[in-house]
Formats: C-alpha cells, structure tokens, sequence
C-alpha cells in the first residue's frame, strides 16, 4: 500500500504539473465515457442496418470486423470508465479503494484485452479487405461471414487467455501514475515472467499495427490497378467502386487513428523496457526521491499521455466509421471526379495543340 504522505505529495505534483485538477480532471474520463458509448452504438446500429441490405452482400465480413471493434470498444469503455470515475472522485488512490488488488488486476485485464483486441481486429479488417481485392475468386468460395465469426472469436479468445497470464502468476498488474488505473508493471526480477509479458504486449501491438499497415497498402494498390483495367459504366461496376472506395478510406481512417493513439505508447513500453525503467516507480516511496528530477516526472507524466492517446482509440474508432460513410465519400468522390475531369481536360487540350503545332510546321 502506499504512503499517504507519498500519495499525498504525488497528487499535489501532479496538480502542479497540470494546472486542470478536480472537477476538470474528474471530467476528462466522464466526456471520454460518454462521447465513446454514444459513438460505439451508432456505430452499431448502423452497422446492423448495413448488413441487412442486399447490396451490402459482398461487405458482411468486413462489417462484420467493423461491428465486432465497436463492441469490443463500448464493453472496454463501460467496464474501465466507471472505475477511473470512482476513483477520481474518491480523491484516493485505487490501492487504498482495492486494498485486496483483485480490482486492479481486472482493470489490467480489461486494458490489456480490450487494448490488443482492437488492434488484432483492425488487422482482421485490413487482411480482409487485401484478400477481398487482390484475390476475389478465392475470397468468394473460401471467405464466408461464418468463417469470419470464427476469427473474430479466435481472436478473442487468444487475447483473453494472453490478457489472464498475470492472474495466473505469469507478469503482473500494478498501480499506475497518478495512481486511478492498473496496467502491466514493467521489468521487475521479483514477479516472475514480468519480463516476458510485457515484452510480448508491445511485440503484438506493434506486429499488428504493421500487418494493417501493410495490407492497407496492398489494398490500395490492388484497388488503383483494378480501376485502371476494369472499365465499365454498368450498375454492377459503379456499386463495386463505391463499395471499394468507401471501404478504403474507412481502413485508412482506422489505421490512423491506430498509429497515432497506440504508436506512443508500445514505443515507450519498448523503451522502458530497454532501460530498465519501471513505470510504476511513478507511484511508489521511490517517487519521493525523484522529486527534483525534472526528467522522472516528465517521463511519468508522458507515460499517462500515452495510455490516456491509446484510450482514445476507443472513442475514435466509431466515429471514424461514422464520419467516413456515404454522404461524405460521394463528396470526396464528386471532388476527385472534379480534378480529375480538369486534368483530363487540360491533358486534352494540351495534345490538341501540339497536333495543330506539329501539322503547321509540317512541309507542305
């Protein structure tokens, strides 16, 4: 347990550092709670409506993936928001509420799952769409929406066990800066597989984030070399262009979102590890010691940054989908119709010059 007078001078330290305490920190997790619950539903309710339209056959895995990750999100949000809340409220830290450290291990367990689910998912999305693409007969005869379910439940399943190993003695779960969350405790020789776990956390963050980077790659590729060759105005080919085109940016809105909220944080976790700086030093006896070390708290106060710009990936993520859906795509498409009409145009009267330059010059 901590020292009150530790947790006492942490807190002042910490309402120095950020001149917004109390209420406003109070309101941080509540605004965050909210806007992710009311993102994620109408996530979902428009997901359900989607996969019932007939046109949307040939998208059912892909929603499918999308609804999973607006779950996955809304549970993350509904079973670790409540408790940040409590805890903030409380003015105390979560160990003198959790005396027993079960509450703390759930949280971790929740941020761990719920954290590596929606990157493993937003790889399933991207793996999805290059296979949809760059191998349509395949996709057609092997990637049926039971298959999907199927992966997603896998995906699920591993992750939960993964997530369960500190519970089991493999790792551990600590108290982390500025003492109202648990996460996974860093390099510490007294917790066995400490090392490991923690390790292996960042290797699949960052695993996944380059498998969805890559194949969003691949499926941009493979979408400009099929509109190049396949021409047609026929209703099937304009339905496959918008359904691609939607779906495309939609990954790529995904895929940023994930690079930017979860890159600092597994980044920072690799460095961590590397020099042997444990993060819950932040909120230890040790703290007191490091009180006139600039850099310590600023490496406290960034590792919070971090996990809090992860968390948000929570609250992006459905309103990425929601923001990137038709009415804004025939928009963007009606803008690349616009300039790309002008250039063809441009392109057009260019080479009509140059005929008429090339036939005056001719010799008569």
């Amino acid at each position: 347990m901590l020292d009150a007078n530790v947790s006492k001078t942490l807190r002042q330290i910490n309402c120095t550092n950020n001149s917004s305490c109390g209420y406003a920190s109070v309101g941080f997790p509540i605004t965050m709670m909210i806007t992710g619950m009311v993102g994620n539903s109408l996530a979902l309710i428009l997901v359900c409506i989607s996969y019932r339209k007939k046109e949307n056959k040939r998208k059912r895995s892909f929603l499918l993936c999308i609804g999973s990750l607006a779950l996955t999100d809304l549970f993350g949000q509904l079973l670790t928001s409540p408790i940040v809340i409590s805890v903030y409220q409380s003015g105390r830290n979560l160990s003198d509420i959790d005396q027993s450290g079960k509450l703390c291990a759930f949280f971790g367990v929740c941020m761990t799952t719920f954290g590596l689910c929606a990157l493993f998912m937003a790889s399933a999305m991207a793996i999805e769409r290059a296979l949809a693409i760059t191998n349509p007969h395949w996709y057609s005869n092997h990637m049926k929406t039971s298959v999907t379910k199927q992966i997603l439940a896998v995906i699920w399943g591993l992750v939960l066990l993964f997530a369960l190993l500190p519970v089991a003695g493999v790792g551990e779960y600590t108290q982390q800066w500025p003492g109202t969350w648990c996460f996974i405790s860093m390099v510490d020789a007294k917790v066995p597989g400490n090392g490991f776990f923690s390790t292996t956390f960042a290797i699949l963050g960052i695993s996944a984030l380059l498998i969805t980077l890559f194949c969003n790659v691949v499926t941009i590729r493979g979408v400009v070399t099929r509109c190049k060759t396949k021409s047609g105005t026929s209703q099937s080919s304009k339905q496959w262009e918008r359904l691609t085109t939607e779906t495309v940016i939609q990954l790529l809105g995904i895929m940023c979102v994930l690079l930017i909220c979860w890159s600092p944080l597994l980044v920072l976790m690799l460095r961590m590890l590397s020099t042997q700086v444990l993060s819950d030093q932040c909120n230890s006896k040790e703290a007191s010691n490091h009180t006139s070390n600039q850099d310590f708290h600023l490496d406290c106060n960034f590792f919070l940054t971090a996990i809090r710009l992860a968390s948000l990936n929570q609250i992006l993520d459905p309103w990425v989908y929601l923001l990137l859906r038709e009415i804004l795509l025939r928009k963007f498409c009606i803008m690349a119709n616009a300039v790309s009409n002008c250039s063809s145009e441009d392109q057009k009267e260019t080479q009509t010059a140059l005929n008429k330059q090339n036939q005056e010059t001719k010799p008569s």
